[in-house]
């Protein structure tokens, strides 16, 4: 059995939700357990969770163009693990949402690929090609990122995630688990 964690924050509840599609997908791969871990309330078995899993998801709101702040506290509360490498040879990704269509996501997705590499980390992205390009995929990937998943939030905040953002989401728990099959089979 493989692992993956799901490591992620979540100020208004739209990462936490994102988190739930993207463990549908990675559920979708045989002999994966998954494991969905707010930072808020990481535990200590939480934590040894993450040092035995294949994989780390990691998920953030992207707040003014970066990161939200309590996850990169966390981020930089692992500076004992990046010295003796933890996590090393782990399959990790990212994913954030935002309010704009832009707001600078991209900068979240790349400080967490960056974090991923320092920890010695194998950083897999998104490969479902979107709406733009193929009439086929009409609904997926709408933002265009393939650094890792990044959405926009609804402003409907009784929905928190549109639809189409639900099936990218899926797509992209999907993509990372069969990744982290890959590299450790």
């Amino acid at each position: 059995m493989l692992h993956i964690a799901i490591l992620y924050y979540s100020g208004s509840g739209h990462t936490k939700k994102l988190a739930s599609f993207i463990c549908e997908g990675t559920r979708e791969v045989p002999n994966i357990e998954v494991s969905i871990i707010d930072i808020e309330t990481l535990t200590e078995e939480g934590l040894e969770y993450l040092h035995k899993a294949h994989g780390i998801i990691f998920g953030t709101p992207t707040y003014m163009g970066s990161m939200a702040g309590r996850f990169k506290l966390f981020l930089e509360e692992t500076s004992s693990l990046w010295v003796k490498q933890k996590w090393a040879d782990k399959i990790g990704a990212g994913f954030t949402i935002g309010t704009s269509p832009s707001g600078d996501k991209l900068n979240t997705l790349i400080s967490l690929s960056l974090f991923a590499a320092q920890q010695g980390m194998v950083w897999a992205g998104f490969n479902h090609i979107g709406s733009l390009y193929t009439e086929d995929n009409m609904a997926i990937n709408n933002d265009g990122s393939w650094l890792g998943l990044m959405v926009t939030s609804h402003h409907d905040k009784s929905q928190l995630i549109r639809k189409r953002d639900e099936t990218s989401a899926k797509l992209f728990g999907k993509r990372i688990a069969e990744v982290v099959k890959r590299w450790h089979t």
